[in-house]
């Protein structure tokens, strides 16, 4: 089955379906989500995609992130995603929204209306090799410095969504009380 996404408006309102690397190449905005998970020391579950991903291979990222199917919440679709990707269930929630355009390689373009929800876990992942390569657990400053000194080795995505997490300190300052 060809995997199709939603295609939205600014206002997160559903307008239509396209084909997902079509939706890429055009590129049209679509709904989204990322998934940060932090363990109970306020680290952040990073994951590198696995070599053989069609865009961004063996880049860094975070803990999870896709799109929702037609006719899936985003509660459905994002614990979906974290157990087919990391093998792990927790309990999360939405804390924002914002919309990014970012060119990703091989002529495809990410223009996402973005959900972002945190959760947390000290779960270990069991990891899908065919989606993720390896994972680490990561400090936001740590984070940060290494953002700044291998900009490269980081998903375009990731580094929009991270610094817009940023922005956003009230939820890096409260993993615990998730």
């Amino acid at each position: 089955m060809m995997e199709q996404v939603i295609l939205v408006d600014e206002q997160d309102n559903p307008i239509g379906l396209m084909e997902k690397q079509a939706a890429h190449i055009t590129p049209h905005l679509h709904r989204a989500f990322s998934i940060f998970i932090f363990n109970s020391k306020g680290e952040l579950l990073m994951q590198q995609r696995a070599l053989s991903k069609y865009h961004s291979p063996g880049l860094w990222t975070n803990t999870c992130c896709s799109h929702p199917r037609d006719g899936e919440t985003l509660e459905e679709a994002t614990s979906r995603r974290l157990w087919e990707e990391m093998g792990m269930r927790c309990e999360m929630h939405e804390v924002y929204t914002f919309i990014y355009k970012a060119p990703v390689g091989q002529g495809l373009t990410e223009h996402e209306f973005d959900h972002v929800w945190i959760g947390q876990s000290d779960n270990i992942p069991c990891i899908n090799t065919d989606e993720v390569a390896s994972w680490k657990y990561m400090t936001i400053d740590n984070l940060s410095k290494d953002i700044a000194l291998y900009p490269e080795h980081y998903t375009e995505w990731f580094k929009i969504t991270f610094e817009e997490m940023t922005r956003h300190a009230d939820v890096l300052q409260r993993p615990n009380n998730i």
